[in-house]
């Protein structure tokens, strides 16, 4: 069977991410709390990961993958939470806006990380993004959740990106020793394991009946994105497929609006063309870096 383009399998896999997300914020805006949410956003996720990590029959991976692996997960799974609170006080338009700027603080946190060389020209992309942040944080959106805080919602969703870029830093150092199955059963079973205690001392631990379909629905979303980006990214170059996941804000858009009755203002678009031209300079750069130091010709830096 042929497989479609990396480019479709990337779009597609971006409007499951948005499904994830438009699915939370109606899951939550329905009475369940963000702890419970997202807790069974886990709980089922590792379930459907666990019992497909079984029957691979794949070896258990040593005690010190495992250990780094909870470690990293507290940094997901903080991210996660974080950015689905996000939801509840701000637009859906404007967390997914918002979120991407988790790729200008990649090559930072890599810096410090790993010691990888950041140029005064992503330096300077960077802090063009984070203006086009400012602009889209000012946004006004019709539709948006009324009693919430856009400062607490802006907030928590720029630290819900530090987080992520975070956590994806760190994943390049299991990268090479695990594969992707390993790797995503993890991302599920120790957040799910981190917010078990929360979710039965703080708050109702089950979902209300009728969100049962949805919370399943995201379970299987979040699998479809990690199965679709690996196959997608596995056949093409990552400089090739990143800019297809901006298209993002527009499914976000169309979701928010047809679920939630939200119309994004003109500012929440003009951050998110100062953004994603940032991101796309910082990626350019990075691959004309990389180029340099393997001694590839400059000219061939589009291919």
């Amino acid at each position: 069977m042929r497989l479609p383009h990396p480019i479709l399998l990337v779009c597609f896999g971006v409007i499951f991410g948005c499904g994830v997300d438009a699915v939370m914020k109606h899951v939550m805006l329905s009475g369940n709390s963000v702890l419970t949410a997202t807790s069974w956003r886990y709980i089922l996720g590792s379930v459907i990961m666990v019992a497909l990590f079984a029957a691979s029959r794949r070896a258990m991976p040593g005690l010190p993958a495992i250990r780094f692996h909870a470690l990293r997960s507290l940094a997901q799974v903080i991210s996660a939470f974080a950015f689905f609170y996000s939801l509840t006080q701000i637009a859906l338009a404007e967390a997914v806006v918002l979120g991407f700027t988790a790729a200008l603080m990649i090559a930072p946190i890599a810096r410090v990380i790993l010691g990888e060389k950041i140029s005064k020209v992503t330096v300077g992309a960077s802090l063009i993004g984070f203006c086009g942040a400012a602009l889209a944080a000012t946004a006004n959106t019709t539709g948006a959740p009324v009693d919430g805080n856009r400062l607490y919602g802006t907030a928590a969703v720029l630290g819900s990106a530090v987080l992520y870029a975070l956590n994806i830093v760190l994943l390049r150092l299991r990268t090479k020793e695990e594969d992707s199955l390993t790797l995503v059963t993890f991302m599920n079973v120790f957040p799910a394991l981190f917010l078990l205690p929360f979710l039965l001392l703080f708050t109702d631990p089950l979902p209300r009946a009728e969100s049962w379909g949805p919370m399943i629905g995201v379970a299987f979303l979040g699998i479809g994105i990690w199965w679709l980006m690996t196959l997608a990214y596995g056949r093409a170059k990552a400089q090739t497929l990143a800019p297809f996941e901006y298209t993002g804000l527009i499914w976000s858009a169309l979701l928010g609006y047809a679920f939630f009755q939200e119309i994004p203002g003109w500012r929440v678009w003009a951050g998110a063309a100062i953004i994603i031209a940032a991101c796309l300079v910082v990626a350019f750069e990075t691959h004309f870096i990389s180029r340099r130091e393997a001694k590839i010709p400059a000219s061939d830096i589009l291919t």
